[in-house]
C-alpha cells in the first residue's frame, strides 16, 4: 500500500491510457534548488519556483505513471543581480522570453516502501537528456487547509551542465550541478 501512495506523489503526468487519478502541483510549494562549487571556495545556490505539472496516478499499475513538469527559465532566482543577468546571457541559459526548461519521466522503478527512481527526459537550451531522480515520498493524505488528497515528494539528482551546452568556465566552476526538488500536488476531482 505505501508503494501505491508513493507512486503517488512520484508521478507528474500522463496520456490518457490509464485509469488515472489528476494531481496538479501546488506552486506556492513547490521548488527546484540547485547548487554547483565555485572555484573550491564556496557552494553558490539558485532556485526555480512558481512552475506546473501534474500527477496523473494509476493505482492498478503505478509504474505506468508519468512525470511531466514546465519551469519557466524567468522563474529562476540566485540572489544576487549581476549573476541573474549572467545566467540569462549566451554562456548559460542564452534565455528567450517564455524560454521553459522540462522534464518528463520514461520511468518509474518503486524501489521501497517511501523510494522510488524516476527516469526522465530533462531538456534545457533545446537539448534533452535522461536524468535519474532519486525520490522519496514526504506524505500523502487530506491537507489539513483544503480538506483535499495532497501529496509531497523530495527528490535528488545531479546533472553535468556541459550536457546542456552551459558549461562555461569549467572545470573551475564545478561542472557537476546538484539538484534537490520539493514538491507538494493536490488531487484533482
Amino acid at each position: 500500500m505505501k508503494s501505491l501512495m508513493l507512486a503517488v506523489a512520484l508521478t507528474l503526468g500522463a496520456s490518457g491510457a490509464y485509469a488515472a487519478d489528476k494531481y496538479m502541483l501546488d506552486a506556492s510549494h513547490s521548488q527546484v534548488l540547485f547548487s554547483y562549487n565555485h572555484l573550491g571556495f564556496s557552494t553558490t545556490y539558485g532556485m526555480f519556483s512558481g512552475f506546473e505539472g501534474e500527477i496523473m496516478f494509476d493505482a492498478e499499475i503505478p509504474e505506468n505513471s508519468l512525470v511531466n513538469v514546465s519551469i519557466p527559465v524567468a522563474s529562476l532566482f540566485t540572489g544576487w543581480e549581476q549573476r541573474m543577468t549572467h545566467f540569462m546571457s549566451g554562456e548559460f541559459f542564452d534565455v528567450a522570453e517564455g524560454d521553459m526548461v522540462t522534464f518528463a519521466s520514461t520511468q518509474i522503478e518503486v524501489t521501497g516502501e517511501v523510494t522510488a527512481l524516476i527516469t526522465g527526459d530533462l531538456t534545457m537550451n533545446d537539448i534533452t537528456k535522461s536524468v535519474v531522480l532519486d525520490a522519496r515520498l514526504n506524505q500523502k493524505g487530506d491537507h489539513p487547509q483544503t480538506g483535499q488528497d495532497w501529496a509531497g515528494f523530495d527528490a535528488t539528482t545531479t546533472v553535468l551542465r556541459s550536457d546542456f551546452d552551459m558549461g562555461a568556465f569549467a572545470p573551475y566552476v564545478s561542472d557537476e550541478v546538484q539538484i534537490q526538488i520539493s514538491i507538494e500536488a493536490m488531487k484533482v476531482e
